[in-house]
């Protein structure tokens, strides 16, 4: 802002803001963004601002001066009227917007209820709907008033466009303290706040649009999100020298007599994600070989089973003595290892950190909770922070599942990692199984545990997209779309 005229900034942002809104009404948005019997366009569209007292409010009042200039109906609600940006509202007036003072104070008062049931009919008529109550600053939920109006337009479900984040979410962590506004378009500017990426904040963003507006940004970064060029970067290639044992060899610990299909589906996630062999110890044997013949199996010890360049254990073991005593074998081994599901149970938090190879954990919110001492809610609640406590207090690298796929090393100067592959159908009986043996391959043929996770999640997240379509899907449809998700990846 120093280097540039003043308002430089605020103008590059209102001119992408307004175009997206106008691309939204012009039907080019995530949503149908018109009302029935009224054609599409920005020239006679009804659209309400939300304006606050920070910079958010001010983008919010030149994006609409443009488009009042190009014809809609504007109207400004100020919820901090004498904090409003004073250039917005005088560029909003010139351009024939209308104006109307609607301070949060007023909100529960009896003698201002006929101007609230006014600006709310306001908001339920409007084609399109404006957020910029607060900014980056906000902190919290929101207040009552702009909760009301927030609420309004989402009950009849009006299109709303949030400026840089919704209101009322922490853009820092992703967390929600309260009320908050609920896209289904942001427009973010210079940079994705980890708010934007991560749940349940991430839910509340609806489509994002990064607007560059010259920025020169600091680092490092809070958080990065992996797309296609990147993981392919990651992803192993057979040379023509190799053989089996130079493409990797992973181990699998997985299954028991009760859950044998978790072995058989961590050994397909394995086999369809490049490694040279699989070799599984486990009570599962008998069911790993009927389904995968090429598997090198044993029923001993996973100590016994012959070298391997990582190991994988956990899913479907249970929680007896034998499955502690499996662990605890995998776990004295100096390879890369990937502990998952029941294995997480058995856990020395002084042992694992004690582990000269890496260490790669992947709870779900669930056994997260249960390996820092806390509810379930407040994993689910606070993920970014979650993640990164495990990572720190074990001393290991930890992919923590759920609707948002969070990848965090032990180093906590390097990004947190969030996977943008994945659909809703992924939350399906075995595909955690299926992503340990992913993973578990990836770190078999060299990669770091935090590149085995981050790749193995999103070649996972994508072979569900691919496997789904839109239907259903189990997690053998998802181990079977592996290899189209590789090529996916490699095609760019």
């Amino acid at each position: 802002m120093a280097r540039l005229p003043e308002g430089a900034l605020m103008q590059r942002a209102a001119a992408g803001l307004a175009a997206a809104c106008a691309a939204l009404l012009a039907g080019r948005g995530p949503v149908p963004a018109v009302r029935p019997g009224r054609g599409p366009g920005v020239y006679g569209a009804r659209v309400v601002l939300l304006v606050g007292a920070g910079g958010n409010g001010g983008d919010a009042l030149y994006a609409g001066a443009r488009l009042a200039r190009r014809g809609a109906g504007v109207a400004a609600l100020l919820l901090a009227p004498g904090k409003a940006h004073r250039g917005g509202l005088t560029a909003l007036a010139a351009a024939g917007g209308e104006i109307i003072e609607t301070a949060e104070e007023t909100a529960t008062d009896p003698a201002y209820a006929a101007h609230w049931h006014h600006v709310e009919r306001m908001l339920t008529r409007a084609d399109l709907v404006v957020d910029g109550i607060t900014g980056l600053g906000g902190r919290g939920g929101l207040r009552t008033g702009a909760a009301r109006l927030a609420h309004a337009a989402e009950a009849d479900k009006v299109p709303v466009v949030a400026v840089d984040l919704p209101s009322g979410i922490d853009a820092d962590t992703g967390e929600v303290h309260g009320p908050a506004v609920t896209a289904d378009l942001t427009v973010t500017f210079g940079t994705h706040k980890p708010g934007l990426l991560v749940d349940p904040a991430r839910e509340h963003a609806g489509t994002v649009r990064l607007i560059d507006i010259g920025l020169d940004l600091p680092g490092p970064a809070a958080a990065e999100a992996l797309q296609h060029a990147d993981v392919a970067a990651l992803l192993p290639r057979p040379a023509p020298e190799s053989d089996k044992y130079r493409r990797g060899v992973v181990g699998i610990c997985a299954g028991s007599a009760r859950y044998p299909g978790a072995a058989v589906l961590c050994v397909h996630g394995a086999l369809r994600t490049g490694a040279g062999a699989v070799r599984y110890a486990g009570p599962g044997d008998q069911a790993v070989v009927a389904r995968f013949p090429e598997t090198l199996v044993s029923s001993g010890l996973p100590s016994e089973a012959g070298r391997v360049q990582a190991w994988v254990v956990g899913p479907g073991l249970g929680e007896d003595e034998e499955a502690g005593r499996r662990v605890a074998d995998v776990l004295a081994q100096d390879v890369p290892v990937l502990v998952d599901a029941d294995g997480l149970r058995f856990l020395d938090r002084d042992r694992l950190r004690a582990r000269t190879a890496p260490t790669l954990l992947t709870p779900h919110a669930g056994e997260a909770a249960r390996l820092l001492g806390v509810e379930r809610e407040h994993v689910e609640a606070a993920r970014l922070t979650s993640v990164r406590r495990l990572a720190s207090e074990y001393g290991a690298t930890v992919l923590l599942k759920g609707s948002t796929t969070l990848v965090a090393a032990p180093d906590e100067s390097m990004p947190v990692r969030v996977n943008a592959t994945g659909t809703p159908w992924l939350a399906t009986a075995g595909s955690g199984d299926v992503l340990s043996g992913v993973a578990g391959s990836l770190l078999a043929a060299g990669l770091s545990a935090r590149d085995a996770a981050s790749a193995g999640a999103y070649l996972h997240g994508l072979a569900a997209r691919h496997a789904a379509d839109g239907a259903p899907v189990d997690a053998q449809d998802v181990a079977g779309a592996l290899p189209a998700a590789w090529r996916d990846v490699k095609r760019g």
